[in-house]
């Protein structure tokens, strides 16, 4: 019998998967309730944004001048007073031809912020370059040597001040969270007590009442003539509070690995501090680093707090600089723009390395 050959008739193309119009059908109007928040969401912006671009930038006042920005109230934008204020803004009460010192040292410090964060220098001598900027941050901005005017730390304040508690915080803070994590999961209870008090008392309180307590209450416990300076104290209150909240983050992340790991460790002959090195700490941390991120975030936003001990970090020295000039006193609100969009650029930056942190251990993952 002979076959009869009939061909298969062609199928369509697959429909794209890339492109502008498949990415507005699937995040924008993917369903008829998306539809309708995306078109009402645009009829929102139809209304407000013009009047908003007018208000910000086609009618505002950039100039220095408060004669102009007074007459151009409600109608234009008074960006003059961060032409005039910036420096009291960016660098708080530090004396104004030393400046350049502070800002030397926020150079470095987001250079090696930059660089601790790029792959190539993942490497053993990182710590000391930490040790090596961080010292040559604190000489720039104390002075007393090589020939820089001495400059208290009652002083210092601003974006610089901002950036230097965030970071020392967050670097200190991480070490104490992940052994306070450790010790929570630990089979000896004197150390699993310890911690889960330290955890509870600490996330019992604001952050505000530990630094109250590190400025005010903490001096009344020291012997007398002996006295330790603020700004290390209200450093070590925001560690203490920080490494609280990221010890719990680390804690569900140790939860999350099955017990089979350590298991399987332990018949290598793995000890107990080369398993939690090797094995559980690496996949822990991976599993939780939108947390960790999370957490970075908010001890940046929260050094805001320090002014209440009179430290004028970025949020106090706009307030002291708009408070001490009645004439700049009512445009507070593009004042509190101009910081609330250096804190959108720090967080979103922060936000961006999570994601990228993720993208890579998926494809090492998938490999």
């Amino acid at each position: 019998m002979n076959a009869v050959f009939t061909p298969v008739a062609a199928r369509p193309a697959p429909s794209s998967t890339r492109g502008p119009v498949v990415w507005l059908r699937r995040n924008l109007f993917s369903n008829w309730q998306s539809s309708a928040f995306t078109l009402a969401l645009l009829a929102l912006a139809v209304l407000y944004v013009p009047g908003m671009l007018r208000w910000m930038i086609f009618d505002a006042i950039t100039a220095a001048d408060a004669d102009a920005c007074q007459a151009a109230r409600g109608i234009g934008a008074c960006w003059g007073v961060v032409t005039e204020k910036h420096r009291l803004i960016i660098f708080g009460r530090y004396p104004f031809d030393q400046q350049w010192r502070p800002l030397a040292a926020t150079v470095l410090m987001m250079a090696l912020l930059m660089a601790s964060c790029t792959r190539p220098f993942w490497r053993p001598w990182l710590a000391a370059l930490w040790v090596v900027v961080l010292a040559a941050a604190f000489t720039l901005m104390s002075g007393g040597v090589l020939g820089l005017t001495k400059v208290t730390t009652d002083q210092w304040g601003g974006l610089p001040l901002t950036i230097m508690l965030s970071s020392l915080s967050i670097v200190m803070a991480f070490p104490i969270a992940v052994l306070v994590a450790m010790g929570r999961r630990s089979q000896m209870p004197a150390i699993r007590t310890f911690c889960t008090i330290y955890v509870e008392l600490i996330r019992g309180v604001p952050l505000i009442s530990v630094l109250f307590m590190a400025s005010f209450m903490f001096p009344l416990f020291m012997p007398q003539g002996f006295s330790i300076d603020v700004l290390v104290r209200v450093l070590a209150g925001i560690t203490l509070f920080a490494a609280a909240y990221l010890a719990e983050i680390v804690r569900g992340g140790l939860q999350a690995i099955p017990k089979g790991q350590v298991e399987a460790a332990q018949s290598l002959g793995l000890s107990y501090w080369k398993t939690q090195r090797k094995i559980v700490l690496p996949q822990a941390l991976a599993l939780v680093v939108p947390g960790i991120v999370n957490s970075f975030i908010s001890i940046f936003k929260d050094t805001s707090l320090v002014t209440i001990v009179s430290l004028y970090e970025l949020t106090g020295a706009l307030g002291l600089a708009l408070n001490s000039d009645a004439n700049w006193r009512p445009f507070k609100v593009e004042g509190y723009l101009f910081i609330t969009a250096i804190y959108f650029v720090f967080c979103f930056a922060m936000s961006r390395y999570s994601l990228w942190i993720e993208k890579q251990l998926n494809r090492s993952k998938n490999r």
